[in-house]
């Protein structure tokens, strides 16, 4: 099995090479039916390696070993977090192209195979990233990852806010990357080495903590933190969601945001975890700090949308935040309550995308305000939104609930956090709910509040679908239960805490990477608590209560002059302005970790 964790990421690479290459010369229910498989081959294989499990698959590709703990060959490090990142991202795009079957206008000729071709790329740079123990490697894929979904995200070229929302995307996501190269080249000049691993040991064997040190860490984190829309590095993702295909979206904030916190976690862990490193209670603050910023500024905003893409873009931001806070507490019970709040969190967020694409599709935009009462015909896509958003707002047994549950008990003043930035955006979900599909409330002007209109959108299949579509319902239903099946299966739970606490174990990484030593055994932990039920059942009836007051009181944020209409104005479309916060956000960074 362990030969075969290379074929997860080349894989998705030869089905885009073959969908490209004979693209011209398919009709369109073959290419995506190979691009379905291109997609499903990679997900079997890495389900399949993470049962039975003896540890971390760990694989030397041209078989260029490390002798007496150094070496120049690269590696693939299939330990229980990355393979399962790997597997959810595969399957998440089985999903996708499976929603999106027939989703699009009929391509031009010669180009059935750009979309699938598109989406597999995407695949193979997520899943390289989330396997490689290599830094320079890890750029690569995390470029290829970005380039693609600049591609993506101006997937309808001809049209100019697509393109704008691309260029956004492109060119912030571009900077952070290229910080992170600039930090990965100090790395190397300090250690010699391009392995995590590698890297690490050298560290710990002559500790120096320099100003190399730091500016090689601000760095490298700087990239990985715009990828993950860190508050103030996040300006570019509802831009992005904004005019983003619906399946791209359910990617974007399904998966790729999540593996930039993936990374931040990885390579501080690897590399800079240990005695050499940045020290643990800078980390821990630098991080807390931004997460407790983004969660807030997120639900703020999320709260102020009538976008309903962008509303859930900002949702995302905020649950980045929480997620950045779990990391940042440096335990194998923060990261595995952690690992459950993404697992869930990536079923709930792309099957609200999925319910917002059908929407689209129906009734020709996206707008809260313009669509009030219209969803009353469609009340199963009611009932699936509905669900969606109560488990956004961290409803029991749902897998959001499960990790939020355990990261809130780490710390006595983690519930307030969660409960609120949880109730806020969970609520903003069910207010549309509410208003689109029960018509609650009294409807609005379209030019009410200084938000975003979404009347702008057009159906992305061509023409307004009467019926609800097979696929599209059979998709989302799915991901839905299977953000339930996250909170309800304990054997899960337990894999999930083994997971983490061999994520969070930095010298044994480099015994497992270089000396092939198994890790230690490990022990279980707690699953639903009353606490943590009660703290979930809280946050969903505070969500329900903020959605029934904003129905009835829709005009109340909307005044002149609140913090939040000056918070809105931040949002301005600029790149310039885009480029100013990220090297704010660096300074900050910067000082978080040396103050």
């Amino acid at each position: 099995m362990d030969r075969l964790l290379p074929l997860i990421v080349a894989l998705p690479l030869l089905g885009a090479a073959v969908l490209v290459a004979a693209g011209r010369h398919l009709p369109r229910p073959v290419a995506e039916v190979l691009g379905l498989a291109g997609a499903a081959v990679p997900a079997a294989l890495a389900v399949a390696a993470l049962v039975p499990w003896h540890g971390s698959r760990i694989v030397w590709l041209g078989d260029w070993r490390p002798h007496h703990g150094a070496g120049v060959g690269i590696v693939l490090v299939g330990d229980r977090t990355g393979l399962g990142l790997a597997a959810l991202t595969s399957l998440l795009v089985v999903a996708v192209l499976a929603y999106s079957w027939h989703y699009f206008d009929e391509p031009p000729h010669g180009r059935a195979g750009a979309f699938p071709a598109l989406i597999l790329l995407f695949q193979a740079g997520m899943c390289g990233f989330q396997l490689t123990g290599d830094l320079f490697d890890a750029f690569v894929f995390f470029e290829l990852m970005g380039v693609v979904g600049y591609a993506l995200t101006g997937y309808r070229v001809e049209e100019p806010r697509p393109v704008q929302g691309a260029l956004t995307f492109g060119f912030v996501n571009s900077l952070g990357g290229y910080a992170s190269l600039l930090g990965i080249g100090l790395i190397y000049a300090r250690t010699g080495e391009l392995g995590m691993a590698q890297a690490g040991r050298q560290l710990d064997a002559a500790p120096r903590h320099d100003a190399l040190l730091l500016a090689a860490f601000v760095l490298v984190m700087t990239g990985l933190l715009v990828k993950s829309a860190a508050v103030p590095l996040h300006f570019w993702l509802p831009d992005a969601h904004a005019v983003a295909p619906t399946p791209v979206c359910m990617l974007l904030s399904g998966v790729m945001v999540e593996t930039g916190v993936y990374g931040v976690a990885r390579i501080h862990t690897t590399v800079f975890g240990g005695p050499g490193g940045i020290p643990g209670d800078h980390i821990q603050r630098a991080l807390l700090v931004l997460g407790v910023l983004t969660a807030a500024v997120g639900a703020a905003m999320c709260w102020q949308q009538r976008h309903i893409k962008r509303l859930l873009a900002f949702s995302t931001v905020a649950h980045v935040g929480l997620f950045l806070t779990g990391i940042a507490l440096l335990t194998p019970e923060g990261v595995a309550g952690t690992e459950l709040y993404v697992l869930g969190h990536a079923g709930t967020k792309a099957a609200l995308f999925a319910c917002t694409g059908i929407l689209l599709d129906r009734h020709g935009n996206v707008d809260e305000h313009e669509l009030h009462g219209r969803g009353r015909d469609t009340p199963g896509l009611g009932l699936l939104f509905t669900t969606g958003a109560l488990a956004l707002a961290g409803l029991p047994p749902f897998g959001t609930a499960l990790g939020k549950a355990i990261v809130e008990e780490q710390r006595p003043w983690l519930p307030v956090l969660f409960v609120l930035v949880s109730a806020v955006t969970g609520g903003a979900a069910l207010r549309v709910a509410a208003r689109v599909f029960l018509g609650a409330g009294p409807s609005q002007r379209s030019d009410a509040g200084p938000e975003t209109p979404g009347d702008e959108e057009h159906p992305e299949t061509g023409r307004r679908v009467r019926l609800l579509p097979r696929p599209m319902v059979t998709v989302t239903t799915l991901l839905l239960a299977g953000a339930l099946a996250v909170g309800v299966f304990r054997g899960l739970t337990d894999a999930v805490t083994a997971a983490a606490q061999a994520f969070t174990d930095h010298a044994g990484y480099a015994a497992e990477v270089l000396d092939a030593k198994p890790g230690h055994a490990t022990r279980a932990t707690e699953w639903w608590t009353p606490p943590g039920v009660a703290l979930g059942l809280l946050s969903t009836a505070l969500a329900t209560t903020l959605a029934l007051w904003a129905t009835h009181h829709p005009d109340t944020l909307h005044r002149p002059g609140t913090p939040l209409r000056r918070l809105q104005r931040l949002q301005s479309g600029h790149v310039g302005d885009y480029v100013a916060w990220t090297m704010a956000g660096v300074g900050l960074l910067a000082v978080l970790v040396w103050w």
